[in-house]
């Protein structure tokens, strides 16, 4: 069979699939079935208790329930103290935040120096694995480059199936410790073996934040500004954690639940975060501006953004999803703390980078989509900015390449689904197996000489 017939044969057989037809939408009504695992009104349904962190998007007002400014908490601590602390003291976050994540309390300065030193010790890889796993057939995604790449540690691990928390522990600093080398070496290998670049390799550097060692191995030069690596850090740590119930971190608690290894569970996490509906938006976010900033002939004209927004919306402008990215959240009403925290920080950074012209227009959007989706769509809880609305021109002023964006959310996340696993683990749930309902008729089994 040539591949011609062959693909003519998936061809038929992909039809036979979508012929038999959608399951009627209203039997998902008559069932109960909460699609998403989300109620009606968008809530998530309950189904696990966590004290890693919080969210809160709304309050309980006689019964009912009131958007409210949203609020992130880690281990009980509002992120906007968390952030306000360290830069105060005018310190890196994300290594802070991965041992409060970790371990429930903040560290004192002797164990934050201990955690900070076990974590320099482990950012190094195995002898040779640069070179005959990252370098080998590299992948165009970085995403998948990642997940190679920690199922092969899973090779180089002495005790690789050991779910003791004193083991997954340890793996777990390991791989938040290693995943800057991986994602950055992915990508400078990709950038060698696929766009004839110059093969780029720095070793991390020795008392460097990890934020400071990502923009080391990233760029050539090796250089960064102070508000280059503070602007980065501050990113690892807002996106290093947001609740048990987002798709990356649940992944990861229904895959613990089966009691296999710490590299299997990691990796689909990072399979869930590759997904575009997950991981990605920040991505579409800049493609949208972008496009909107060759549509605009006049940045600072509300009209023509208002007109090009309507587009958006109607599915008559840049991808036709009829989503403007980087507004709205499948938790947050009002705002996303988080977006508010970056936000306060992105204008500097514009004005550092000459690029104060684009911080406008994003401003000018963060004003008037909202206003413009609640007409159009007729929402009236609130639609608000989330993070992922400033991240990824961030990333672009830092000149961050687009391939990395999802992978940085990893390296931040790791600390979260680490966190997450122990306490899955420590535990001792049940394996985690919700319902289906078959809505299928029962039928006979026919003999092959008998069927049509």
């Amino acid at each position: 069979m040539d591949n011609l017939e062959r693909n003519k044969l998936i061809e038929k057989y992909s039809k036979s699939i979508l012929e038999r037809g959608m399951i009627d939408n209203e039997l998902y009504g008559k069932y109960e079935v909460k699609r998403g695992l989300r109620d009606i009104s968008g809530k998530g349904v309950l189904v696990g208790l966590t004290e890693i962190s919080e969210i809160v998007s709304y309050v309980i007002e006689d019964g009912d329930l009131v958007p409210c400014e949203g609020k992130l908490y880690y281990r009980g601590i509002s992120v906007e103290k968390l952030v306000d602390g360290f830069l105060k003291e005018k310190r890196f976050g994300f290594e802070e935040a991965s041992f409060l994540l970790l371990f429930g309390h903040l560290p004192s300065k002797t164990e934050f120096d201990e955690f900070t030193s076990l974590m320099e010790d482990n950012s190094v890889l195995p002898a040779n694995f640069v070179r005959d796993t990252i370098m080998s057939a590299p992948s165009k995604d970085m995403m998948n480059s990642l997940s190679k790449s920690v199922l092969t540690l899973y090779a180089y691990d002495e005790n690789p199936d050991d779910i003791s928390a004193q083991n997954v522990l340890r793996q777990s600093i390991n791989l938040i410790s290693q995943f800057p080398l991986l994602a950055v070496y992915g990508y400078q290998s990709y950038l060698h073996y696929h766009e004839d670049k110059s093969l780029v390799i720095h070793p991390p550097l020795k008392g460097a934040s990890v934020a400071e060692n990502i923009l080391h191995m990233l760029r050539p030069d090796s250089s960064y500004t102070d508000l280059d690596a503070k602007l980065l850090d501050l990113a690892l740590v807002l996106h290093a954690e947001h609740g048990g119930g987002n798709n990356s971190t649940f992944t990861n608690h229904v895959v613990t639940s089966s009691h296999t290894d710490t590299y299997s569970a990691v990796v689909a996490s990072l399979a869930s975060l590759k997904g575009p509906r997950h991981g990605g938006a920040n991505i579409k976010v800049v493609q949208m501006f972008r496009d909107m900033m060759e549509k605009i002939s006049d940045w600072n004209d509300d009209a023509e953004i208002t007109t090009y927004l309507e587009k958006l919306l109607s599915k008559e402008g840049f991808d036709k999803s009829g989503l403007i990215y980087g507004m709205g959240h499948a938790v947050y009403s009002l705002s996303d703390p988080r977006a508010l925290i970056f936000r306060q920080f992105v204008e500097q950074l514009a004005k550092e980078k000459d690029r104060y012209d684009e911080y406008k227009l994003y401003s000018k959007v963060e004003i008037l989509a909202p206003q413009i989706i609640g007409r159009i769509r007729k929402i009236y809880k609130g639609v608000s900015a989330n993070i992922d609305f400033y991240s990824g021109f961030v990333y672009s002023m830092l000149d961050i390449p687009e391939e990395l964006f999802t992978p940085l959310f990893a390296v931040a996340r790791i600390a979260g689904w680490s966190a997450h696993r122990l306490e899955e683990l420590v535990n001792n749930g049940k394996i985690i197996r919700p319902a289906y309902k078959s809505v299928t008729k029962q039928q006979p089994y026919v003999m092959m000489k008998e069927r049509k």
